[in-house]
């Protein structure tokens, strides 16, 4: 049974909630977002904040009980801090920088530029001494994190010099190369 799901979703008082049928909409200082709960699951308004409650006690609504109250906890801290990940370009000649507002473009050791483009709601931006610094901010935790793991994804760090894409504090395991 889950633990997390029997927690009500505080709100704060910056935040204005809204529950119409199945769907949740959070609206705050940085933006506004919606989640569709599943029809295993009953969501209501209460003083204490937004409850999440199974309709009937299922295998599938134990699985999505935990996991809807998580989804309304995002909204809520993402209307009213945003969510961040900050990449890291390691290599010689590697780096990186916007086209506009929409574009990114990075050298990382291929013989063409590789380019991303960077969907609404998502602002990145490049800095560092020699831009190899990547900020990927937003209010949507899911497209946040998706935007940084494509541009991760690109070129991920090898083990062996550790060049590449990474997560700012990933650690990467190094191997020893071939010995004589």
């Amino acid at each position: 049974m889950s633990r997390i799901g029997k927690k009500p979703v505080a709100v704060p008082s910056a935040v204005t909630a809204t529950v119409d049928g199945q769907t949740v909409k959070m609206k705050g200082s940085k933006g506004e977002l919606s989640f569709t709960v599943p029809e295993d699951i009953k969501l209501e308004k209460t003083a204490e904040g937004v409850v999440l409650t199974m309709r009937e006690d299922t295998k599938k609504a134990r699985a999505m009980w935990g996991m809807s109250r998580t989804m309304v906890q995002n909204l809520v801290k993402g209307v009213t801090d945003g969510y961040s990940h900050t990449l890291e370009i390691q290599g010689v000649g590697f780096r990186a920088a916007m086209k506009g507002k929409d574009h990114l473009t990075m050298t990382i050791g291929f013989s063409h530029e590789v380019n991303h483009k960077i969907p609404a709601g998502v602002e990145v931006k490049v800095g560092g001494a020699k831009s190899e610094v990547i900020t990927v901010t937003g209010i949507d935790k899911q497209l946040v994190g998706q935007v940084a793991a494509d541009i991760r994804g690109s070129r991920p760090p090898e083990p062996y010099q550790g060049k590449g894409v990474r997560y700012q504090g990933e650690y990467v395991f190094r191997k020893e190369g071939k010995k004589k």
